[in-house]
């Protein structure tokens, strides 16, 4: 049959090497059916071709080795994936999370820090062996006169894994501190702060967002240029870290100054009787400050309709967290002032002020309790404040040089 090959039934070779013959029993395929093999065949090559050209030290040319594939593949096997952790590179896996960054300073916006800050676990489980850490807010204009002071202070904590810092000061200012400082890159970026205006708030979320960014941190103080500790890290450590409650002062002023202030197009959020006035300086526990960095209930009403003689550093959290979570803020600041000269500010103490028998005054009992003892954990307390305001800058040499006695630090 012309055109047709025949191929032989056998193996296709013969002892002397001849090409075959063909058989006389053998019955011709049909004309499809071999133009469908020799296709077939021909392709099966030059997937086999492609295959071996990029094959390097293979015994054929054309074909791998088998053993050299199978090399490959457990070699490919044992690779991890594009997406898994790998602990090498210093910033994936657990790490990833736990590891503060080591400079404050980002160039996210209000809106994304506050996103970025309000994310928390739904299990309560660390995986980890967590300390927590107490975050120091420095809410300031500028320069940090009583620095000095703090650095005796943070330096009785024996390193910086119980504590961080972070300063919000007036935008454009660059502050000069050496590496060795506890305040080296710990500026947030901040933005323009206006006394009485809701820009003072803005300025604590703000703060607050910045240090949650850090899950280590679980207790969050506000602190001014002018207040200075009254006791040494550990007692101010250990008094925070085991308070069942965030120090948040709350109280309802009847007056023209309290409930007089009062707008009500406030409500229906919060009503005159709800309405309630407490210190600018707070000290919040971790759960507490991701609901203020996130809160789009009461702030927005707050920052639109509380203007002066509304002040809404003053009523804000006392009144929001009143409403929300009354039996989680002790009603109280654990930061003492002197409003007994009167007027808008509280007193500010300069070198004059600063002596021995002021100390003494501000770390006993007797002088912070007054008529009405102050509760820690639902027991009457001696200690009440751990930081007081508000002190000039010609107050630091003699805050130096008193401190050890006087303070347990420095």
């Amino acid at each position: 049959m012309q055109g047709v090959v025949v191929l032989d039934a056998g193996n296709g070779k013969d002892g002397s090497g001849n090409p075959a013959r063909p058989s006389p029993s053998a019955r011709p395929l049909p004309a499809r059916l071999l133009l469908f093999a020799v296709l077939a065949t021909g392709s099966l090559a030059a997937v086999l071709l492609l295959l071996g050209s990029g094959a390097g030290g293979l015994a054929s040319p054309v074909l791998p080795r088998l053993d050299a594939l199978s090399a490959a593949s457990a070699s490919a096997s044992r690779q991890p994936p594009p997406c898994a952790d790998d602990d090498r590179g210093g910033g994936a896996g657990l790490e990833r999370w736990t590891r503060p960054p080591a400079s404050a300073w980002h160039n996210m916006t209000d809106e994304e820090l506050m996103w970025a800050a309000s994310w928390r676990p739904a299990v309560r489980r660390y995986p980890y062996r967590r300390t927590p850490k107490v975050a120091f807010m420095f809410l300031t204009r500028g320069p940090l006169p009583l620095a000095p002071l703090w650095e005796r202070f943070f330096a009785g904590a024996g390193g910086r894994e119980l504590y961080s810092v972070y300063v919000h000061s007036t935008p454009g200012y660059r502050p000069e501190f050496p590496p060795t400082s506890v305040f080296h890159r710990r500026q947030v970026p901040s933005q323009e702060v206006r006394w009485g205006e809701s820009s003072m708030v803005d300025a604590e979320r703000r703060l607050l967002a910045n240090a949650l960014l850090d899950g280590g941190n679980d207790r969050f103080v506000l602190v001014s240029e002018s207040c200075v500790p009254l006791f040494a890290f550990p007692v101010v450590y250990a008094y925070l870290t085991r308070s069942r409650h965030s120090f948040v002062g709350a109280f309802d002023d009847p007056g023209p100054h309290g409930r007089g202030r009062y707008r009500p197009a406030l409500a229906p959020e919060v009503s005159r009787h709800q309405w309630r006035k407490g210190a600018q300086w707070f000290e919040l526990h971790r759960a507490l400050a991701v609901e203020v960095v996130a809160d789009a209930r009461y702030y927005p009403k707050f920052r639109d309709h509380c203007r002066p003689p509304c002040y809404v550093d003053e009523h804000y959290l006392p009144t929001a967290l009143s409403v929300e979570a009354p039996e989680r803020i002790a009603n109280r600041s654990v930061t003492w002032v002197d409003w007994s000269r009167g007027g808008a500010h509280p007193a500010t103490f300069g070198a004059g002020d600063v002596d021995e028998a002021f100390l003494r005054r501000l770390t006993t009992a007797e002088q912070r309790l007054g008529k009405r003892p102050c509760m820690y954990n639902g027991q009457p307390a001696e200690v009440c404040f751990l930081f007081a305001r508000k002190f000039a800058p010609s107050a630091l040499q003699p805050l130096l040089a008193l401190a050890p006695k006087l303070l347990g630090y420095g």
